[in-house]
């Protein structure tokens, strides 16, 4: 592993933050802590980087053991590259002077070699002598990752990369500099609170809550497979519904399904629907359009069924249907995922990133 975070604690006098997070990333893989502010996921970022020291646990970075209690290495002997929310470039400095600041090992025409390497793959080839002040917010976001990936270290860390970018800069941005750390074969974690940034940069994410790990796994698995229903709100739209075990179904109001391969909680469940669980079909259940929102390509509709509950529903924007027009639906049953039914059923729209 590249890195590897065991049950790590850390907190401030008598707050605790982080309370026993893990969590390991294979080499080239790109990690990502996602969470609402103040869940805790900058604090545990900067806890890998040898800012803040651990109450408990252990940091692995490679085969180095760098965080424990008893023991801290220092943040510039633990092969780490670090990437600010705000760039941190030095405005005295030109773009190959940033680029260069951490490679004074290096003899000057390794060290020039390596810089023009840097600001080929970042895409800054012909800006060398700008200065910070001279360059965009995407280009500044360049000069950044190619610094910290200058002195070559086992694990980049990223806080809120993109959160100065607007939204289209962002996007590109993001597909750009996965492609780039892809390349390179660059272990990353990074930090966010937008979980769509989450799913297109990353191999794995956890999301964290009061300082607590709810889940590491896949983007895949966290949207169709969510430990809670808080992974599954914070990770996307979808409805639930109330349904009922009988043998080997699950009699719900859109008909009946095959029991997923989780064991049900009880012979009574909340069954999470995502809206691109559902599809249009004239031979299905039927069901009523009381709500659409045009996506371009994609609308999201919300229907009524029979029994009064109501789902989110995306289909192509082809599939064009007026408010109050009934419509056949059917069911995937392919990414059907339970949870007890202890809590109301009906819609929910994804949890506010901000929420503290």
């Amino acid at each position: 592993m590249s890195l590897l975070v065991k049950e790590i604690h850390l907190g401030y006098g008598d707050l605790p933050v982080i309370k026993g997070l893990s969590l390991s990333l294979a080499a080239g893989e790109i990690g990502c802590l996602l969470g609402a502010s103040g869940c805790g996921k900058t604090t545990a970022l900067r806890a890998i980087a040898g800012f803040e020291p651990l109450r408990a646990g252990e940091i692995q970075v490679g085969k180095q053991v760098v965080s424990t209690p008893h023991h801290q290495v220092a943040p510039e002997r633990r092969s780490v590259g670090m990437v600010f929310q705000d760039h941190a470039l030095f405005p005295h400095l030109n773009v190959a002077a940033n680029v260069a600041f951490g490679l004074s090992r290096l003899g000057s025409d390794d060290r020039r070699q390596r810089v023009q390497s840097l600001l080929e793959l970042t895409g800054l080839s012909g800006l060398d002598h700008r200065f910070p002040h001279e360059l965009s917010g995407g280009q500044q976001q360049r000069v950044a990752l190619a610094r910290a990936l200058a002195p070559e270290p086992e694990v980049l860390l990223m806080d809120e990369p993109f959160s100065n970018l607007d939204t289209r800069l962002r996007r590109r941005m993001g597909e750009e500099i996965r492609g780039m750390l892809k390349a390179r074969g660059t272990t990353t974690l990074l930090v966010t609170h937008d979980q769509h940034e989450a799913f297109a940069l990353a191999d794995r994410i956890g999301l964290l809550k009061d300082g607590r790990m709810l889940q590491w796994d896949s983007p895949y698995q966290m949207y169709h497979r969510p430990a809670n229903r808080y992974v599954a709100a914070f990770t996307g739209r979808g409805s639930y519904l109330n349904a009922k075990v009988e043998g080997e179904w699950l009699v719900h109001a859109l008909g009946r399904s095959p029991l997923p391969e989780e064991r049900p909680p009880g012979p009574e469940v909340a069954l999470l629907i995502r809206p691109d669980d559902i599809r249009p079909d004239p031979r299905g259940s039927r069901v009523r359009v009381v709500a659409r929102q045009f996506q371009g390509a994609e609308i999201l509709y919300r229907l009524r069924l029979d029994s009064g509950e109501e789902v989110n529903a995306l289909f192509p924007s082809h599939d064009d249907f007026a408010i109050n027009t009934a419509i056949g639906v059917e069911l995937d049953a392919q990414h059907l995922v339970l949870f007890p039914a202890d809590q109301p059923s009906g819609v929910i729209a994804p949890v506010s990133s901000e929420a503290v």
